[in-house]
């Protein structure tokens, strides 16, 4: 098969009823799509056999997360490319065609985003992905259409195809041999930052990542882990080291490894001051949770061949949004990307 759209479930029966007949009717005679199964125990099984027989269904006896699930389950597709759509996303007509002409136009494409927007508030950018993902120099990650908090509203101004740093996991296509040349998501992720490590190991092999204003979908977001979770913050910070240990060359390991114990030590107070005392401790605990990984991930720094890459913000977008009011991708300076 040409395009497989596999979707990871666990316990997602109410978006499943909600979301897949749309999807379903929108990749009839343009694509095959597929549930993995995380071990879900609210009956999606039963809903997807009682209700789509023609969805095949993998199944995983364990709840693996986001990013081993989606390599065990992919290892099974035989297709030229993979969709990767969360179950909480509501599709628009036509929303795959103009990325599959895209990434068919250039072998050089590993992965493809489209425009996310909210599906609670459809005129506004969803903060997972908007249009585009980009990290600074410290590995900070942000959105064309979102920085931090701060979402912008749908004018039309993204509604081009550019190059991006990363594509978001929410709906992110990508190129199977490519996905299986990296082998992969980093299964230790579990789940968040996963897609940026990935998409960061893509271009180590000097492949693009880019994003499709043409393409549309509407995703809710917070399905998994609400925003408010210490586990999320745990994972979120834990990862983001762990990305940026394995990824970094050698010249910038260490330089922003002692900013980031800085920054994040005054993340750390800001949840303590704000009364997020679990939020405080998650901190903690994904520096030790870092550390106790350390040996594994020197070894897959060790199978990385490191080189500069482009579209990194090489300024500080904490500093630019939070002290110098910076609110928009727009009013940032062009020129401080790497190219």
């Amino acid at each position: 098969m040409k395009i497989a759209v596999v979707i990871l479930n666990w316990n997602g029966l109410l978006y499943l009823k909600q979301f897949l007949p749309n999807l379903v009717k929108s990749c009839d005679g343009v694509a095959t799509v597929m549930i993995a199964d995380n071990a879900s125990t609210d009956d999606s099984v039963a809903f997807l056999e009682q209700n789509f027989p023609t969805v095949q269904i993998l199944r995983n006896n364990e709840n693996f997360g986001f990013a081993k699930g989606y390599n065990l389950a992919l290892r099974q597709i035989d297709a030229e490319y993979f969709v990767l759509l969360n179950n909480d996303v509501e599709v628009t007509p036509g929303w795959i065609e103009p990325i599959i002409r895209l990434m068919d136009q250039d072998q050089t494409i590993a992965a493809c985003q489209p425009k996310i927007l909210s599906q609670k508030e459809k005129n506004k950018f969803e903060y997972a992905g908007a249009a585009g993902g980009f990290i600074d120099q410290f590995g900070y990650p942000f959105c064309r259409g979102r920085i931090f908090q701060a979402i912008e509203i749908d004018e039309g101004q993204y509604d081009d195809t550019r190059e991006i740093f990363w594509a978001t996991g929410a709906c992110m296509f990508v190129r199977s041999k490519c996905y299986h040349e990296v082998e992969g998501l980093d299964d230790d992720f579990f789940a968040h930052m996963e897609e940026i490590d990935f998409c960061w190991r893509l271009k180590h092999l000097g492949y693009k990542v880019m994003y499709s204003g043409q393409s549309r979908v509407y995703h809710v977001g917070g399905g998994s882990l609400d925003k408010s979770s210490p586990r999320k913050t745990y994972l979120n910070m834990r990862n983001n080291s762990i990305m940026l240990y394995k990824n970094l060359p050698r010249e910038q390991l260490y330089p922003v490894f002692f900013s980031r114990f800085f920054l994040d030590l005054a993340a750390s107070f800001k949840f303590l001051l704000d009364g997020g005392f679990s939020h405080f401790l998650a901190v903690s605990r994904a520096q030790i949770g870092f550390y106790f990984s350390y040996k594994r991930n020197r070894l897959k720094r060790s199978q990385i061949q490191h080189k500069a890459v482009s579209q990194i913000y090489l300024g500080n977008i904490v500093f630019d949004h939070f002290l110098k009011r910076i609110r928009t991708f727009s009013k940032l300076n062009p020129k401080k990307f790497s190219i």
